[in-house]
């Protein structure tokens, strides 16, 4: 039964000290505002003014309505600003999730620059290794996935951010570094060292060893990029990595890398949002913002069309 515009109201009567002042203050008629005030003492079956009193004075019950607005109204204004900022874009929520290990290379200078432009956009970031980003995405949970597996799902718009491609990283001196390209078949009496995803997670299962029914020998896991490069230059495996990933390594005497496959593989890195959030001028400005800092942190991508 109680409505903002009556704790309003008597908000007004306290800070002004007569209906008079109130009235002008929240721009109504004196006789509207002491209507208003009848009404709301007949529909609580209490009274709000003390009429007898010159002026009139605030009872016991309308202090106690009066404490409820002092804990409301302020949530209600900052809220009411927080939407006006939202509806000129430059405040809302940026909760984003990674799909792939090596995106941190790029994706962590890019919200830094983010956060200096968009103070009032609020920030997260999680990686989508132990769940499913595009249903979180979908929920509301997420904001944002960086995925190169895009799945059509309604209300799911992918923008893509660049190409790369995959490649195969050995060490020198290992039997496959004489090769230009690799064949699935070649890597079946391999250690293939991988970062610690589902297999269907993984581009160099879907794009290359599954089509062929080819499983490599060995599978062994690592979480991070420099740890499966140690690993790759001590001869316990070949890896299969994003060319970017490992560019701080091309000129190591150590390394070789080679295509998967005689035309390689191309992937492109998307960036999926909610249909609904598609033309928000923060999500646009962190998409400029990301794109600008692959191309100026990473080498070996080509533009997405």
């Amino acid at each position: 039964m109680l409505e903002i515009r009556h704790l309003e109201t008597l908000s007004a009567i306290r800070a002004t000290g007569s209906l008079q002042e109130a009235a002008e203050t929240l721009h109504v008629t004196q006789s509207a505002l002491s209507h208003q005030l009848r009404d709301l003492e007949v529909r609580l079956n209490v009274q709000l003014l003390n009429r007898r009193t010159r002026p009139a004075r605030l009872t016991t019950a309308a202090l106690r309505i009066l404490a409820l607005a002092d804990e409301v109204l302020p949530k209600v204004r900052a809220t009411e600003r927080e939407l006006k900022q939202l509806a000129a874009g430059r405040t809302g929520r940026l909760y984003l999730a990674i799909d792939c290990h090596s995106c941190f290379q790029w994706l962590m200078p890019a919200l830094d620059e983010f956060r200096v432009h968009w103070p009032d956009v609020t920030l997260d970031l999680s990686a989508a290794f132990s769940f499913a980003p595009l249903p979180a995405l979908l929920r509301g949970d997420l904001d944002m996935v960086i995925t190169s597996d895009p799945q059509q799902i309604a209300g799911i718009d992918y923008t893509p951010l660049f190409k790369y491609e995959l490649v195969l990283a050995m060490a020198a001196k290992h039997p496959l570094a004489a090769y230009a390209y690799i064949e699935p078949e070649q890597l079946a009496d391999q250690t293939l060292i991988t970062y610690p995803v589902e297999k269907q997670r993984l581009d160099v299962f879907t794009q290359f060893l599954d089509p062929a029914d080819v499983s490599p020998a060995e599978i062994r896991k690592a979480e991070l990029t420099p740890i499966i490069m140690q690993l790759v230059a001590s001869l316990r495996g070949v890896t299969a990595l994003p060319n970017w990933a490992i560019s701080e390594y091309q000129h190591s005497p150590w390394l070789r890398t080679a295509k998967l496959g005689e035309q390689g593989i191309w992937r492109t890195l998307y960036a999926a949002k909610r249909s609904e959030d598609t033309d928000a001028d923060y999500i646009t400005a962190f998409l400029d913002q990301a794109r600008s800092t692959c191309f100026t942190h990473l080498k070996g991508i080509v533009e997405a069309v």
